[in-house]
């Protein structure tokens, strides 16, 4: 089995050919904490994270750094949780959740997983119902 990590390099590399030599270094100013990484390719970038390095989602229906994905809503679109030690890291910040637990944000938005997505690089959640898209940078 060919491990996502290397999916997402030899993905990357592609890009990196096709966009004529993107940047694919993130700057220090936009560093994104620990379990967060940003996929830069132009104008396309995203954020992703997690174990298996799985795409990032924002919610439209989410206001004021709140999340109002909960319950069954947060079964099919599980938050990125923060540990209880996180700090926020310039645009990145953290939010309470209705059941306690922290979240990360990014410019005000929650982050969340799409349980449709398996591998790196899968985005099968972008567009749902209108309101979920990948989270870019």
């Amino acid at each position: 089995m060919i491990s996502p990590r290397l999916i997402r390099a030899t993905a990357t590399i592609g890009l990196t050919f096709a966009l004529g030599g993107a940047a694919l270094a993130q700057t220090p100013a936009a560093s994104p904490p620990p379990g967060i990484s940003i996929m830069d390719m132009g104008k396309n970038s995203m954020l992703y994270g997690g174990a298996h390095d799985l795409t990032l989602y924002v919610f439209d229906a989410d206001k004021d750094g709140k999340s109002i994905c909960n319950d069954a809503c947060a079964k099919r679109w599980p938050p990125a949780i923060a540990p209880a030690d996180a700090k926020p890291a310039g645009a990145y910040t953290i939010v309470k959740r209705d059941d306690g637990t922290l979240q990360w944000a990014y410019k005000g938005k929650p982050l969340y997983y799409f349980i449709g997505d398996k591998e790196s690089m899968d985005m099968k959640g972008d567009g749902i119902g209108g309101k979920w898209h990948v989270a870019k940078p």
